[in-house]
């Protein structure tokens, strides 16, 4: 649990509660990692989805190095079937993220209540979702830097978590690029949360990984999306993993009588143990997936109406919440923060205003055209504590400091600390 002094008060359309620029109107979900919540800026019209890291990783100076190399990388990705992530963060004592806000459900929840009432995920809405989410993946896996140089990519964390279906029958993958910080962290702590179920044979043996491990987790999804069935169970994380080393699987045909040989062809090519044998590229496994469902003649309003159905009175709720977010009366944008411009390659450091406790960073690549990551840090302040929403158990989660509002000066070794000493103004 978080102590009072760690809680966000989430606010409301009502009652907008400042998180640095942002305005928070809401949470909308929790987990052992993060919380995000809605927000607004008084600057522009568009909801915000914004993620905070819980305090205990906030604390550890190497999740947060990994975490702000990975999300330079992640505010550069620009595809539809990308969540897109705007800014990279700390406020209040806060690391988070800022991107699009897709109003939806993630593939974990729309397999669940699929389950709960005892049906599948059509065959052609299946396919449509794991080559929506090939074409995010290839685009990553091909990803240049300023120079042309490809950056050699590879996700590491494709899971039902990790992909959002949005009520507009949008197909995104989550927190690309943050993930990879996620995973090598929680790695390195004992803690990650089921996600050998989505590893591929490589992974497991901790051998060097490429795009081709990411096809290996998206043939798993498809083969779960065809099924409703966990393709890797075990009653040990022994066992879980030496089937997931040795790739024991059946073809989705003998859980699913609709699905036919070339479909099955289509996913035990996926699931191939050996890479060799693999599709080679997302994209030759979005290609296969798109011929096979030319012959559906399908239509992306019928994922949309599926998906509504599915969860008719979540949908209801969420368009009314998203209505009075867009409708709440903001205050107007504080005319100036301090500010500092830094760049990775030649740091310049430009303070706007030494009274202010807020500092605007930016952090470019070294190239004088690179896109820039903004990372907002506000000085910590003290957070109002107030009743947050019920949330799901959180197996997993880290240990927290009790009744601290700042971590003990022995344990300022984190990014704001290093900043604040290395560029404030001699007094």
């Amino acid at each position: 649990m978080d102590s009072p002094a760690d809680k966000i008060n989430p606010g409301s359309p009502a009652d907008p509660r400042p998180f640095g620029k942002y305005l928070l109107m809401g949470m909308i979900a929790r987990g052992g990692m993060a919380e995000v919540y809605r927000a607004r800026k008084a600057t522009d019209a568009r909801v915000y989805a914004i993620k905070c890291m819980r305090p205990a990783l906030a604390k550890e100076a190497r999740f947060v190095d990994m975490f702000v190399r990975e999300g330079r990388l992640a505010v550069r990705f620009e595809h539809v079937n990308i969540v897109r992530t705007f800014e990279l963060g700390r406020t209040d004592g806060r690391y988070f993220i800022s991107m699009e806000y897709i109003g939806g459900k993630d593939l974990t929840q729309i397999l669940r209540r699929c389950q709960e009432q005892g049906g599948r995920i059509p065959i052609p809405h299946a396919c449509y979702i794991a080559a929506k989410m090939c074409e995010g993946l290839h685009y990553a896996h091909t990803f240049v830097d300023s120079d042309g140089k490809p950056l050699a990519i590879v996700n590491r964390d494709v899971s039902p978590s990790n992909v959002r279906i949005g009520y507009d029958g949008e197909v995104k993958l989550l927190d690309f690029g943050i993930a990879q910080a996620m995973v090598q962290f929680t790695s390195e702590i004992g803690v990650l949360k089921g996600k050998f179920s989505y590893m591929s044979p490589e992974q497991i043996r901790g051998m060097p990984v490429d795009a081709r491990t990411d096809v290996f987790s998206t043939g798993i999804i498809l083969h779960e999306m065809l099924t409703t069935e966990k393709l890797f169970r075990g009653d040990t994380e022994f066992q879980l993993m030496e089937r997931v080393r040795n790739v024991e699987v059946l073809p989705p045909s003998k859980y699913n009588r609709r699905v036919n040989e070339a479909l099955d062809r289509i996913v035990m090519k996926a699931l191939a143990r050996d890479v060799a044998d693999r599709y080679q590229t997302a994209q030759e496994l979005a290609r296969d997936l798109n011929a096979f469902l030319s012959s559906y003649k399908f239509d992306r309003k019928e994922l949309v109406d599926h998906v509504r159905s599915l969860f008719r009175a979540d949908y209801d709720a969420e368009a009314l919440e998203v209505q009075a977010c867009l409708q709440a009366p903001l205050p107007s944008p504080d005319a100036r923060e301090a500010s500092l411009i830094m760049n990775t390659g030649s740091i310049d450091v430009a303070i706007m205003n030494e009274q202010s406790e807020s500092l605007q960073i930016s952090v470019g690549s070294g190239s004088e055209h690179a896109e820039l990551l903004e990372i907002a840090v506000t000085a910590p302040q003290t957070v109002l504590a107030s009743a947050e929403p019920s949330s799901e158990s959180n197996q997993g989660e880290l240990p927290t400091s009790s009744g601290q509002t700042q971590p003990p000066a022995a344990s300022r070794t984190g990014l704001w600390s290093r900043l604040r000493d290395k560029f404030s103004p001699p007094k």
